[in-house]
């Protein structure tokens, strides 16, 4: 999709990439504007609005947005993540909080109404006044699949979300469609980012045990060596296309699935540029591939009437390559203008050593 711009439903594209992060709400919008034909950003609110996607919890327990059949086969699975997420982050201030109870109390609030995090953790301090209520929160929100309810999620959009859980947002409970199991997760893994490394599975889910995985599936999976001898797996008639392939100019979206999706970035990323990308405050940011590979980052910059894409490239661009960004930034501008006869530039920075 990042060869060649395809036109698919917003749904199936977001299948197709398994799933988008999406702790942000415009970064999903720009991951799609980047690999689909004449992408509008009503599609996708549009999806949100209809409960074909849906926002919540998911890889790595983090924000997702994924089709609203993958939240239901997908999110059980990941239960092990969220575990390890809520035992990380709030275990001592949950000391002497019974689960069982928590998690009962949290089930009739959802049956009155949705609630943000913050209302969650307020009416649990009620009945736990020692604890904290952001951790009562979290131990919902890692326990009980809640969707993120729209407008949370769409463009622009930065308001507390409510939440209400996945089963009753999508009016049929999670036990009704069976639970995708680790094979399937695997394969469809594979799907979106093959050729890759068991690592690299481990590193986009969150989860453990992809060996037993892989030896089970067997000869459903074709396995390479890589250039460093490691093993990687793909399906057996994706495409891979020849490295010689053209690869044009892409900008991709702050948190993008190509960087996060991989433990081993060093097919798009040199290591020596990973600070500049990978922010020590969590920032993933946006980026500037050229020739498929990631060649420096992107902002814009915005005053009244005006806004600018600011490309910084991490060394000298072919000519070629900084005409091709130079014409996308032009086309992220106008996909994310918001004014109309708002006017556009951009500028490209001296690199940096």
């Amino acid at each position: 999709m990042l060869l060649a711009r395809q036109r698919l439903p917003v749904a199936q594209a977001i299948e197709r990439l398994a799933g988008l992060q999406a702790q942000a709400p415009n970064p999903p919008y720009v991951g799609l504007w980047s690999r689909l034909e004449d992408f509008p950003r009503e599609a996708l609110t549009e999806a949100l609005r209809r409960r074909r996607v849906v926002r919540l919890s998911m890889m790595r327990a983090t924000l997702h947005l994924v089709s609203a059949r993958d939240a239901l086969a997908w999110r059980p699975l990941l239960d092990a993540a969220h575990q390890r997420g809520l035992l990380g982050n709030h275990k001592r201030a949950l000391e002497g909080v019974d689960r069982a109870e928590a998690l009962a109390m949290a089930r009739e609030l959802f049956e009155q109404r949705a609630h943000t995090s913050t209302e969650l953790g307020q009416a649990l301090l009620e009945r736990w006044p020692r604890s904290e209520p952001a951790s009562l929160a979290g131990l919902i929100r890692n326990n009980l699949p809640l969707v993120h309810l729209p407008p949370a999620g769409s463009w622009n959009s930065h308001q507390n979300a409510l939440l209400q859980r996945l089963g009753t947002w999508l009016g049929k409970e999670e036990e009704e469609q069976g639970a995708a199991t680790q094979d399937d997760l695997l394969l469809r893994y594979l799907a979106a980012f093959g050729p890759a490394t068991l690592a690299d599975a481990g590193a986009w889910s969150g989860l453990t045990g992809w060996k037993a995985v892989a030896e089970r599936l067997g000869t459903r999976l074709r396995r390479f060596e890589g250039p460093q001898g490691e093993t990687l797996f793909d399906l057996p008639r994706a495409p891979r296309p020849d490295e010689a392939t053209p690869a044009p100019p892409r900008l991709l979206a702050e948190w993008d699935s190509l960087l996060l999706a991989h433990d081993d970035r060093a097919r798009v990323l040199d290591e020596a540029h990973r600070p500049r990308v990978f922010t020590l405050n969590g920032i993933v940011r946006g980026t500037v591939l050229i020739d498929g590979f990631v060649a420096g980052t992107w902002k814009i910059e915005r005053a009244k009437g005006a806004a600018t894409a600011v490309l910084e490239p991490f060394a000298r661009w072919p000519s070629a390559g900084r005409e091709g960004a130079e014409q996308e930034a032009l086309r992220l501008l106008a996909f994310t203008a918001d004014a109309p006869g708002e006017r556009h530039a951009v500028r490209v920075a001296r690199p940096v050593a």
